[in-house]
């Protein structure tokens, strides 16, 4: 049976790959161009990446809706772990001898897997689980960088970043920064991918993590992170190689996501109790879980609390429902999501990721084909660079995020308005139409159609203008054909 090619730029680059697997040389040649070819009619890949104690695994239970991975320090957090959907559950440990299901036990909340083999032997873990948030995605969960250990840190390396005879195993990353370290910025950089550099800018989101201790779990603690996370924005080295970065407390995020009702009859009985005393409790987390105190809940119920929430969703979770416009566990589970950064993140992996899947799956299997390439993996290795090259220059949607790539390193002269304007229609604050444009989500047809017309004829006399450089008038000429390829799609 024919796979299915459900758009040009995929069937295009399939093409080239059984051109590739005809002329492998050798098995493991053949064996990386099928599993790249596969790879284009699978989820995207998304890894969650970041240095140790980063808060890696707590924002991928949050994205998930549930506490599936582990957040200790145990064996499974020293492995890199793939989540995908399947049904039923399983677990397979992947090794160099082989795959072997796995017993698991999940009585305590996270997943605890009996690896079966020391930690240092496992190439990767494989989850399969029925979740909804995985029916689309696979999110790959990887040991800290600058881990102490070398090996762990190594690991890490293996998986996402490309080497000299094998692709990246990751399409795109999601990486958590408490603070913009060398270290960071040296990982981005190399998952980046110059060769491919000009392929697409925008296979990294950063997440300003455990974005509440940044403003000491004070309530406004996420305006600080906000002001931080829009100087990093601003960082030219930074920006380059990881575009968008978003403040986020995964651990009240993920307490909004799993919160029970005995969690919100305990919160609610703090926030019914005597005014003075209860903000005294709130003062530190020592004072919290340790003090007595006449409200009628227990210093271990206390502790918990801590615990699920940290102090800055305790003092928020309180404050909300002080202000009585939340009486239920459903309203105070939406309002700890959206205040958490949880729901701006999802807005922006929407935008970043998964609008653009087909482009980012692309990408990696032309990764895949170039690795193969320079080991010296195939024959006809011209011919298949040059079918390379020119999807690359062919691909409106590579040839976008080229563009965008100049926009945003600032090598192209325009004043600010025209930059930010050709920054969006590029597709750099979203891929529909009405975020191309600049307009609501909900903008009536006949609006977006003349928006369209309209940004076009500025686009085509910037395209014509003589007193622009050529930069400026090919990615002027670049967003015309972007505008003609919308108003197309819209008759």
């Amino acid at each position: 049976m024919a796979e299915p090619e459900p758009d040009p730029l995929t069937g295009d680059v399939a093409a080239l790959l059984r051109s590739a697997e005809a002329a492998a040389r050798t098995p493991r040649a053949t064996a990386t161009l099928a599993n790249a070819r596969a790879r284009l009619s699978r989820p995207l890949r998304v890894a969650v990446a970041g240095k140790v104690k980063a808060g890696k695994s707590t924002l991928l239970n949050a994205l998930l809706g549930e506490e599936l991975a582990a957040t200790d320090a145990g064996e499974c957090t020293r492995v890199v772990t793939w989540y995908h959907h399947a049904q039923p559950a399983r677990v397979v440990v992947h090794t160099a001898g082989g795959a072997t299901g796995r017993p698991y036990d999940r009585s305590s909340g996270a997943l605890q897997v009996d690896l079966g083999v020391p930690a240092d032997e496992v190439d990767h873990l494989e989850v399969g689980w029925p979740s909804r948030r995985l029916a689309d995605l696979t999110v790959i969960d990887t040991p800290g960088i600058a881990s102490l250990s070398t090996d762990v840190s190594a690991r890490t390396y293996r998986a996402l970043v490309p080497g000299d005879d094998r692709p990246a195993q990751a399409d795109a990353v999601i990486y958590l920064l408490r603070h913009a370290h060398p270290d960071d910025l040296r990982f981005l950089e190399s998952f980046h991918d110059d060769e491919l550099a000009h392929a697409t800018t925008m296979n990294a989101v950063g997440v300003l993590s455990r974005a509440d201790e940044i403003g000491s779990c004070r309530l406004d603690a996420l305006d600080d992170a906000y002001r931080v996370a829009r100087r990093y924005r601003h960082d030219p080295r930074l920006s380059r190689v990881c575009p968008v970065v978003v403040p986020v407390s995964g651990l009240v995020g993920l307490a909004g996501e799993t919160l029970r009702e005995e969690e919100f009859r305990a919160l609610a009985t703090l926030a019914a109790g005597p005014g003075d005393e209860v903000r005294g409790l709130l003062l530190t987390a020592d004072r919290f879980a340790g003090r007595p105190g006449s409200v009628a809940v227990s210093e271990l119920e206390r502790a918990y609390l801590l615990d699920r929430l940290g102090l800055f969703g305790v003092r928020l979770a309180v404050e909300l429902l002080r202000g009585g416009t939340i009486r239920d566990a459903e309203g105070l589970r939406a309002e700890l999501v959206a205040r958490s950064g949880l729901t701006a993140l999802r807005a922006v992996l929407l935008t970043q990721f998964t609008a653009r899947t087909r482009v980012l799956k692309a990408r990696s299997a032309l990764s895949a084909l170039t690795a193969v390439l320079d080991a010296g993996g195939c024959a006809h290795a011209d011919d298949l660079r040059g079918g390379v090259e020119r999807i690359r220059a062919g691909a409106h949607a590579f040839v976008e995020d080229a563009t965008l790539t100049r926009v945003r390193s600032g090598e192209l002269r325009l004043d600010d308005d025209r930059r930010a304007e050709l920054d969006r229609l590029l597709g750099g604050s979203g891929h529909d139409d009405a975020a191309r444009l600049g307009l609501e989500g909900g903008a009536a047809p006949d609006d977006v159609a003349a928006a369209a017309w309209e940004a076009l004829r500025r686009w085509q006399r910037v395209a014509g203008h003589p007193l622009y450089d050529r930069e400026v008038t090919d990615a002027a000429q670049v967003a015309v054909r972007t505008l003609e390829g919308l108003i197309t799609r819209r008759r």
